[in-house]
């Protein structure tokens, strides 16, 4: 006979699917959980991450103004081309954001992401970088205006009433925009260029990213303080190879469907949990690659030979599905993975109340953490020129990066610093950017072996050169910089500075009008560019915290042959009991659509 019991269990519906596979686990807080999340809360609230009311009523006229200039150049533009009155009354434009504001994760003093929405015969080349940049010129409003359209995806940067504003572009193939356009919706894509697609998909990636979790609340509450704890770390910086916004939304995405029911503070410690065992270069995806009959190219390492390069590929989830983490390269890979263990350590301390939140957000000690870095600095004739020229050289840093680990057949190891550094001593427009150095952990070398870079960084520094836009003054200056001579003005107050050298250069006023130096200063900077580090002397400090998990670079196509050799990593019990209630060793059949693009779970050594 069955019981009442047995027979309401046997009817029970299974567990609901986010993304791609079934939840990791469908449990709750505990009172426990509840007093830690309220004390997480606190702490964000407490360090400012939450703008104020002044602040967010700002941010909404500034776009409405925004919204009300690209309606008026649309019109104009729609009169000055002789169509009839009634097309010039229906002509509009819109203005819809994307990223953190969007999701709903901004904070004080942020970047307005925002997208511009056109007719078809308004074109992103002449109307949009043309006309519309010099409307904006010659606004009181707009300050720091600087157009970028040759990059990846075209933008305007500017600050509108002192909001900063990055503004991109899209013409559609329509004659009239509706002010409801859906911008979900596929059929937007019909007859676009490249850069169109990509300039419309932040839009669709953040729709799509809040359809996908369980919980809106406590995703931006998760992501909130991800990104927080990225910037804190070191780790927040999609242009020098590490994780942007869209790239931390999408990770913390997918920890809210690895656990549905789980609140802020469980799900930050499961993001560090899951992602210090996630095997790399297994892609992190919300829900399953689409193909579409517009045929664009979506992310598929079995038909794409180049997508199997990528390291550490986080999915977007709108079509065309595409790696947001290409920049992502073995070194920063690795010091990822490195913070990813000293995260999950700490969480691990504050469940058993070892530790507070605050531990968790603790600065990185950059210039502590290497012997030996590369000091990489920008100079130009004024701040116009800087700001062009600064953005030019930070785009290509991270080809520097990759420059290094090629020559050197990955065995010295670059550590890209995403913060910039100014000398406020200098009377010039400057700027410096440190890279930390060090040899690959486990690789013999001869006592006294020195790499010679000097080949590969005459080489950057001739592609850096091949500047469109280089005007006189603009100069870039790269050298080897021992810990112990690492200029006083990258320590701010409250850090730890190490020793002073004895041989600080002592900066002289003379300098002339292209630069921070005089013509004989320059030819004498450059003779002092060194560029062999000493890898006896790159033994680092012992720290308190546990090493990152070995990483093999291999590409997804050979991941399903994979087995063994992996590192044991020692979890809790709780996690290993998840890992083998959820499946994770062997994908089930009702998930070949992850197991057809190379996605799989987190597998935990016992």
């Amino acid at each position: 006979m069955v019981s009442s019991e047995s027979l309401s269990e046997s009817a029970a519906p299974p567990p609901k699917k986010y993304g791609v596979t079934k939840p990791l686990s469908l449990a709750g807080p505990t009172e426990a959980d509840l007093q830690r999340n309220a004390e997480l809360e606190k702490f964000l609230r407490e360090s400012e991450l939450y703008e104020s009311e002044e602040e967010t009523a700002r941010r909404e006229e500034v776009l409405r103004r925004l919204d009300e200039i690209v309606k008026q150049w649309v019109k104009q533009l729609t009169r000055q081309r002789g169509y009839t009155d009634q097309m010039v009354e229906d002509a509009n434009a819109i203005i819809v954001t994307f990223g953190s504001y969007r999701l709903g994760v901004h904070g004080p003093g942020a970047d307005v992401d925002t997208l511009c929405v056109g007719p078809s015969y308004v074109n992103r080349e002449e109307d949009f970088f043309v006309l519309l940049h010099d409307i904006l010129a010659e606004m009181e409003e707009v300050r720091e205006l600087q157009p970028v359209p040759d990059a990846h995806v075209p933008v305007m940067k500017f600050k509108f009433q002192g909001i900063s504003i990055d503004l991109l572009y899209a013409s559609i193939t329509l004659l009239v925009i509706p002010e409801d356009l859906d911008i979900s919706d596929q059929s937007i894509l019909y007859n676009v260029d490249g850069p169109t697609v990509r300039s419309l998909n932040g839009c669709r990636v953040a729709d799509q990213i809040l359809k996908l979790v369980p919980n809106a609340k406590h995703f931006r509450t998760t992501l909130r303080c991800l990104k927080f704890w990225a910037k804190r770390r070191g780790v927040y910086s999609n242009v020098t190879g590490f994780l942007g916004g869209v790239n931390w939304a999408l990770l913390v995405a997918r920890i809210c469907q690895f656990y549905p029911n789980a609140i802020p503070s469980m799900l930050v410690s499961r993001f560090f949990r899951v992602y210090t065992q996630w095997r790399w270069p297994n892609p992190v995806m919300l829900c399953p690659i689409e193909e579409d009959e517009l045929g664009f190219l979506v992310w598929d390492p079995r038909k794409n030979p180049k997508d199997r390069t990528h390291h550490m590929p986080i999915i977007t989830p709108a079509y065309p599905c595409m790696n947001s983490s290409y920049n992502v390269s073995p070194s920063t890979l690795r010091v990822m993975m490195d913070q990813f263990q000293i995260g999950n350590k700490i969480c691990e301390d504050v469940e058993l109340n070892k530790a507070q939140w605050p531990a968790l957000f603790e600065h990185y000690f950059f210039f502590e953490a290497y012997k030996n870095y590369l000091q990489v600095e920008i100079v130009a004739a004024d701040n116009g020129d800087l700001l062009a020229w600064k953005g030019w050289v930070e785009s290509r840093l991270r080809q520097l990066t990759l420059k290094i680990e090629r020559d050197t057949n990955g065995t010295l190891q670059c550590h890209p610093y995403p913060n910039e550094f100014v000398d406020m001593s200098k009377p010039c427009p400057h700027c410096t950017f440190f890279m930390g150095l060090q040899r690959q952990k486990g690789v013999k070398v001869q006592e006294g072996q020195q790499f010679d870079i000097r080949g590969t960084v005459d080489e950057f520094k001739q592609d850096v050169s091949m500047y469109s836009y280089w005007r006189p003054g603009m100069d870039i200056y790269v050298s080897h910089v021992p810990r112990r001579e690492i200029p006083a003005y990258v320590f701010p107050d409250g850090y730890k500075r190490p020793r002073q050298s004895r041989n600080t250069i002592q900066h002289t006023p003379e300098t002339d009008a292209k630069g921070c130096m005089s013509s004989e200063e320059r030819r004498s900077k450059r003779k002092q560019e060194t560029h062999t580090v000493d890898v006896q002397s790159d033994k680092l400090p012992k720290r308190a915290s546990i090493s990152p998990q070995d990483i093999g670079s291999v590409s997804p196509a050979s991941v399903s042959s994979r087995s063994g050799g992996s590192s044991q990593i020692i979890t809790p019990e709780e996690s290993l009991q998840e890992v083998k209630t959820a499946g994770l060793q062997n994908q089930s059949s009702d998930d070949k659509s992850t197991e057809d693009t190379g996605e799989q779970k987190p597998c935990i050594s016992e």
